[in-house]
């Protein structure tokens, strides 16, 4: 028995008591961490803007800071993807020279697959590799929870008016991080040790002895099963790629880098390309031919030479010597074949024979 009356006091005084216990025990308080040497580092990412090439661009950040000397490391990538990911840690363990024994980071979808009750966590199976190869142990922080990285959540603020104010400006992106590497390192010869006497480049020197050697590099990839088409291309984020024509109409290993794109197939490498990123939707994609990728299928159909897509892009003194051959008849298969030397030669001898 009661009244509405009674419920609703009821529940102002719990919210009350609530309120209260949140202040002095929940989230309005906290309890400062101290960190051994060695011990741990600090991950998180920043949407930040540079100016490259003569255009402003979004970059995607990777933030690394190590929990006991505080040295930093930023690095820029065009995308926030696995690849950009496992290529941070590899130029960040470089830098800060070695591997702190735990990793500690949010919930990004890049590591974590699902988040689960508690700190049970379903991990990305290519994260978790790049992990065990630098044999240190990943942590993930409680969802919505950035204090519990407060060391790098205040890296990326520091960073917005240390480095991208104003916005800087490089030819490209590997400038751009060149300068960003430098930078950093600048920085810990600035910058005093909140906690411990000196800069954060003396207190860094100390942490070396404790961090671990660096193993060689991961072989950071993402991997890709596509079928080669008719034309001896595959498709790839919107661009397309050559394959050698060998390998038409049949199935493939596509390996994703940072910077470039690999093939392989039948456990070797057919061929590699300069990956092409192009974040601008209303541009069309673009095709990157190797025109050596073509030459088993011109032997058959030489008259293809003539307006094939990817032989705009031979070696001048290929189109200065293809003027001549093209006039007479059978001059396409001549030019073919004098192509084809380079399948058995070596190109800067068959293009100075050509120039001679």
């Amino acid at each position: 028995d009661g009244s509405y009356n009674r419920v609703a006091a009821f529940a102002r005084d719990w919210k009350a008591n609530r309120l209260r216990e949140q202040q002095t025990s929940g989230r309005g308080t906290f309890v400062p961490l101290a960190f051994q040497a060695g011990e741990a580092f600090q991950f998180d990412c920043s949407e930040d803007w540079a100016v490259l090439g003569g255009e402003k661009t979004k970059l995607q950040v990777a933030h690394f800071k190590l929990s006991h000397s505080r040295a930093f490391f930023i690095r820029a990538y065009l995308l926030q993807t696995h690849e950009m990911l496992f290529d941070a840690h590899l130029h960040a363990f470089r830098v800060l020279g070695g591997v702190p024994r735990r990793g500690i980071y949010d919930n990004m979808k890049t590591a974590v697959d699902k988040v689960r009750t508690g700190k049970a966590r379903q991990v990305n199976m290519r994260f978790q590799a790049m992990v065990s190869h630098y044999l240190f142990d990943a942590e993930f922080c409680n969802p919505a929870s950035g204090w519990e990285k407060g060391q790098v959540e205040k890296n990326v603020q520091d960073a917005r008016h240390r480095l991208w104010v104003p916005i800087p400006a490089f030819p490209d992106l590997t400038a751009l991080n060149l300068w960003l590497e430098e930078r950093c390192i600048a920085l810990w010869r600035e910058i005093p040790h909140n906690e411990l006497p000196g800069k954060i480049a003396d207190i860094w020197a100390e942490e070396q002895a404790y961090l671990m050697a660096p193993p060689r590099p991961f072989d950071g990839f993402i991997e890709h099963t596509k079928r080669v088409t008719p034309t001896c291309l595959i498709h790839l984020e919107r661009n397309r790629y050559s394959v050698p024509a060998s390998f038409a109409n049949r199935p493939v290993s596509v390996r994703v880098y940072p910077e470039r794109v690999v093939v392989a197939a039948e456990g070797q490498v057919l061929c590699e390309h300069p990956r092409v990123i192009d974040r601008s939707h209303h541009k069309a994609g673009r095709t990157i031919y190797d025109w050596r990728h073509y030459l088993a299928v011109i032997q058959r159909k030489p008259g293809a030479l003539r307006n094939g897509a990817p032989f705009i892009e031979l070696p001048e003194a290929f189109h200065r010597l293809q003027l001549n051959p093209l006039r007479r008849p059978g001059g396409d298969r001549e030019m073919v074949e004098i192509l084809a030397l380079v399948l058995q030669h070596d190109e800067a001898v068959v293009l100075q024979a050509v120039e001679l």
